[in-house]
């Protein structure tokens, strides 16, 4: 688990890495590049595993989450048929 939390440290995390969280909202374990990045933003330990990868806790996974559905630009529904009200 980390040490730091990611909805606290949010705007402090290069634009590259919360990209990268924002496209993968169900990612449990960070990549060690990602790891690596956070730890340089933060300037704190991601406590990392031995291979340097970082287990997210689920309050972490659940803003990730809502911050990546909040960034989803509005998709309108496939089955859904205009029909308009003016007679010919």
């Amino acid at each position: 688990m980390t040490d730091i939390s990611i909805r606290d440290q949010w705007n402090r995390l290069p634009a590259p890495v919360t990209q990268w969280l924002l496209a993968n909202p169900g990612c449990m374990i960070l990549p060690r590049t990602i790891s690596a990045e956070i730890s340089a933003a933060t300037g704190q330990d991601a406590n990392g595993d031995p291979h340097g990868e970082t287990t997210l806790c689920q309050q972490d996974v659940d803003f990730i989450r809502m911050k990546s559905h909040e960034a989803e630009p509005g998709q309108p529904d496939p089955g859904y048929k205009f029909f308009d009200a003016v007679q010919p």
